[in-house]
């Protein structure tokens, strides 16, 4: 993982600009993007490309609503391993559970810290017992998400 602070890229106003309209949608055309900056279409393909290339943007995504899909259930799930040794062998295997889409190395009470989409708390049960089936989990604690309030990019 790169280290975000040694890397540090500066962003002028046309950069927050065109990031900022990229961000509330993706699929923003460029000579969209020009005309609200004010500058050329092939500008703004070089500072998109400049800020790919300096890892600013890291990709392109249409994003999921997992509600339309089924997955009703979102949950957090803290993870504890016996041993921070077990870290490596644990994430592998998690890496494997489709419904973990996110994990974080986390100080604090937990080892592992994981966001779960499920389709409901039988589904989640079966991601329970995975991951409590796990070398070096000796237990998980679950917390499950009732509404989500706030869900956004970082406005730079």
């Amino acid at each position: 993982m790169k280290n975000a602070v040694h890397n540090s890229y500066q962003l002028d106003a046309v950069d927050k600009a065109i990031i900022y309209m990229l961000t509330d949608n993706t699929k923003t055309s460029l000579a969209h993007i020009a005309k609200n900056v004010g500058i050329s279409t092939t500008a703004v393909h070089q500072r998109i490309k400049k800020l790919e290339i300096a890892e600013v943007i890291q990709n392109s995504i249409s994003l999921l609503n997992p509600r339309k899909i089924g997955y009703k259930v979102v949950s957090y799930i803290g993870v504890f391993l016996d041993q921070p040794s077990h870290y490596h062998d644990a994430i592998k295997a998690i890496n494997d559970i489709n419904e973990v889409v996110e994990a974080h190395y986390t100080t604090g009470n937990y080892t592992i810290f994981l966001k779960v989409l499920c389709r409901d708390n039988d589904h989640l049960m079966e991601i329970l017992n995975k991951l409590q089936k796990l070398k070096g989990v000796t237990r998980t604690e679950t917390f499950i998400s009732l509404e989500q309030s706030i869900n956004r990019q970082l406005k730079v």
